[in-house]
């Protein structure tokens, strides 16, 4: 994409799973990116301490600036989670709850897309429902279509190699990233 600024995005994982479904869309998102288009991964939502105010009073934890800022810099956020028990996982929760505290907002007119897998038929799309809420709060600017819901994910990750094989949902998700890079640059 000749003349358009490079795009830098990150991803926030919302599993902490070694084996994690999730993980596996979120390590192929580097390479399904449109050209002029790099995402890298923030660190691990379970390198936060569990949200306590006693805590914030002393002082931010380096991880939780160290994310702040990486998002605060980057040009949009993708995140990624699985679906627990119809909303989204406690880390990740737990994160968020941590960056809407920081002084400067970083979610604040930050360009954001969510992506979900599921073994279930719905993709994760009750999780998506859920993050949105907060994520209204926070004044995101979330993409709204096309949604990444990714149902039976089970068949579309190798299980040996844990990555993200499915033809047809790299192509889904690619599709996504070059919608969310056009979101991105608009709101730039």
């Amino acid at each position: 994409m000749s003349g358009q600024k490079p795009l830098q995005f990150v991803t926030l994982l919302g599993s902490l799973r070694k084996a994690s479904y999730n993980g596996a869309i979120a390590r192929a998102l580097p390479g399904l990116a449109p050209d002029g288009v790099t995402i890298q991964p923030l660190g691990s939502v379970g390198d936060l301490p569990l949200y306590n105010a006693d805590i914030q009073a002393e002082g931010f934890p380096t991880a939780v600036l160290a994310m702040g800022e990486a998002i605060t810099k980057a040009d949009g956020i993708i995140i990624v989670t699985p679906e627990y028990n119809y909303s989204i996982p406690g880390g990740l929760k737990n994160a968020i709850d941590w960056l809407s505290r920081l002084p400067a907002q970083p979610f604040a007119g930050k360009p954001t897309a969510i992506q979900s897998g599921s073994p279930g038929v719905l993709g994760g799309a009750r999780a998506q429902y859920q993050l949105r809420q907060s994520l209204v709060f926070l004044d995101a600017s979330v993409l709204n279509k096309p949604e990444v819901m990714v149902s039976q994910i089970m068949s579309k990750v190798d299980a040996a190699t844990l990555e993200l094989t499915d033809q047809v949902t790299r192509d889904f998700i690619a599709g996504q990233l070059k919608a969310f890079a056009a979101f991105a640059r608009r709101l730039g």
